[in-house]
This record gives C-alpha cells, sequence and structure tokens, in this order.
C-alpha cells in the first residue's frame, strides 16, 4: 500500500472516529493538518504527530529523513493559513518554522516523543524543520 493511500485511509478513519482511530500514533497524539496546494490551491490533509506547548503545536516536517521537504511543509510555506483538527475540533491556525531558539527547545522534545525523528535526522542532510502552529 502506497503511502498516499495509507494517509488517506488514515485521515478517513479518524474523521469517522473523531479520532478514536488514528488519534495516536508511536505512543504520540496525531492531529490533521489541511493546508492548501501552494500549485493547485486544493485542500491538502495530513496526519502527523504533535507535541502540545500551551495553545502552540508543533509537529516536525520529517518525511521520514527523505532528502526533500514534505509537500505540506512546502504549501504552509506558500500560505500559512491552515487547518488543525484534534478529534472533532477543527481550528484555524497560522503556520511558521520555528526560529533557532524555539527549535533548540523543542528537538528534544519531539524526539522524546518519538524517538525515529533522530534516526531521521542522522539520514538526511537536510535539516529536518519544526512548525510551530498556533490558533488564528
Amino acid at each position: 500500500m502506497t503511502f498516499k493511500i495509507m494517509g488517506a485511509l488514515h485521515v478517513a478513519l479518524y474523521r469517522l472516529s473523531g479520532g478514536r482511530i488514528g488519534g495516536r500514533a508511536f505512543g504520540a497524539p496525531v492531529l490533521l493538518l489541511t493546508t492548501r496546494g501552494r500549485k493547485t490551491g486544493k485542500a491538502r490533509t495530513t496526519p502527523l504527530l504533535y507535541l502540545e506547548d500551551g495553545d502552540r503545536l508543533v509537529v516536525v516536517a520529517s518525511k521520514g529523513g527523505a532528502p526533500r521537504h514534505p509537500a505540506w511543509f512546502l504549501n504552509l510555506a506558500a500560505n500559512p493559513e491552515v487547518t488543525v483538527e484534534r478529534g472533532r475540533e477543527r481550528v484555524p491556525t497560522l503556520a511558521r518554522e520555528a526560529d533557532d531558539p524555539e527549535r533548540e527547545r523543542y528537538w528534544p522534545q519531539v524526539v522524546a516523543m518519538y524517538s525515529g525523528y533522530e534516526k531521521y535526522q542522522q539520514k538526511t542532510n537536510r535539516r529536518i524543520p519544526l512548525v510551530v502552529l498556533e490558533p488564528r
């Protein structure tokens, strides 16, 4: 099964169950991030692990350590107005890349949440971005 099909199935089950199915992975919470395609303008939804910091959420643009950034990260760079779903709650959100001090603080926390992120960073030459999501 391709990554795209698995993602679509995850999104469908998450929405049908209000996050009861697909709301956790690898022991970490999962949200749905909807961005607008930078070329098509179409809504694109991706399930992502997240770290909660007050009213901020932090997600990792790892793409499994691939050499290029994930499409959702490129999309939000073009249009930072996104929607975040947690359970049945949908919140209009503004996305931005974490600055250096935020990254220094959040990186150990996201690795503690899911150790695979450290392996992904070792696998790629790019610096894996952290994205801060804040309610609009």
